[in-house]
């Protein structure tokens, strides 16, 4: 994730704030099944995204997501008997009885498939907006060692993903392939494992030598104040919990799927809706006009 000096405020923000104005998204997304907030905090997702131009990791995220979606509705509406709107009548059929296929139980697998498309974006968004470096950073006061074994483990991996490969083309290399099956599948994995606690050693080591091993907490000096892009961010994020804590508070958007789908859509609805995304687009909207001028 680009920090300098041109990147937007979502990622010019610090990952405190950050992670609080996504963790808000994906609230929306785990507290209401209503289509119309669910589409709401998608338009906020996708919005915040492209603003801050992160929509790439958001694509990914969604193209994962969809056969897990479209699997998750197949389901929901051959196993759901509920309903009054009878599509397909099959009969019985050991061992899941009497099986009936209802209008409701399908629009309810989408409805369903859905919420899990938006949770993954907006969860894909927080991870794309969130300075993992930084997390870590303010960490390290609270949970000095935590964060130095969290830090050492995220940069381990793709030292240990490049050991496994090398190992593996070698091992194909052998005149028989170094056998096949669960036996050398057991030897790779015993070989990257190895190899693990031998680097883990000798990290530990150099990191004593240097000093990591004596219980001194880092100095306050560092921590900067406030910036505009903070400040922007924190009140988007604050604006989106207390309008998550309204609508759960009063029971807005009341849905229910069974027997007959009822989703309560008036003016309050519409009007909810459309400040979710007002809310969550204010913060790159106005930050950047604040930064241009």
């Amino acid at each position: 994730m680009n920090a300098g000096s041109n990147s937007t405020v979502l990622l010019r923000a610090r990952s405190s704030v950050c992670a609080l104005y996504g963790f808000a998204l994906v609230a929306f997304a785990l507290a209401f099944t209503h289509p119309l907030i669910l589409l709401a905090v998608a338009a906020a997702t996708f919005g915040a995204a492209r603003l801050s131009g992160v929509q790439r990791q958001l694509r990914g995220a969604v193209r994962f997501a969809i056969p897990l979606a479209l699997m998750l509705a197949v389901i929901n509406g051959i196993l759901i008997r509920d309903g009054v709107t009878v599509l397909w009548r099959f009969g019985e059929l050991p061992p899941f009885g009497q099986l009936d296929l209802t209008g409701e139980a399908f629009a309810y697998g989408f409805l369903l498939a859905l919420r899990v498309v938006v949770i993954i974006a907006a969860t894909a968004l927080l991870v794309a907006i969130v300075d993992p470096d930084d997390v870590l950073r303010r960490m390290r006061r609270s949970a000095f060692r935590s964060a130095l074994t969290a830090a050492l483990a995220t940069r381990m991996i793709g030292v240990l993903t490049r050991d496994a490969r090398r190992m593996d083309q070698a091992r194909r290399c052998r005149p028989d392939a170094g056998g096949s099956g669960r036996r050398a599948q057991l030897l790779m994995v015993g070989s990257v494992a190895a190899g693990a606690l031998d680097r883990a050693v000798d990290v530990a080591a150099t990191l004593e030598l240097r000093g990591y091993a004596t219980r001194v907490a880092p100095p306050r000096g560092d921590i900067l104040p406030y910036s505009r892009a903070d400040r922007a961010v924190l009140a988007a994020a604050l604006g989106l919990i207390a309008l998550l804590c309204v609508g759960v508070g009063v029971g807005l958007a009341h849905f229910e799927p069974y027997p007959r789908i009822t989703a309560i859509t008036g003016a309050t609805e519409l009007l909810y809706a459309a400040l979710i995304v007002l809310t969550a687009l204010a913060a790159p909207l106005i930050g950047e006009r604040g930064r241009r001028r």
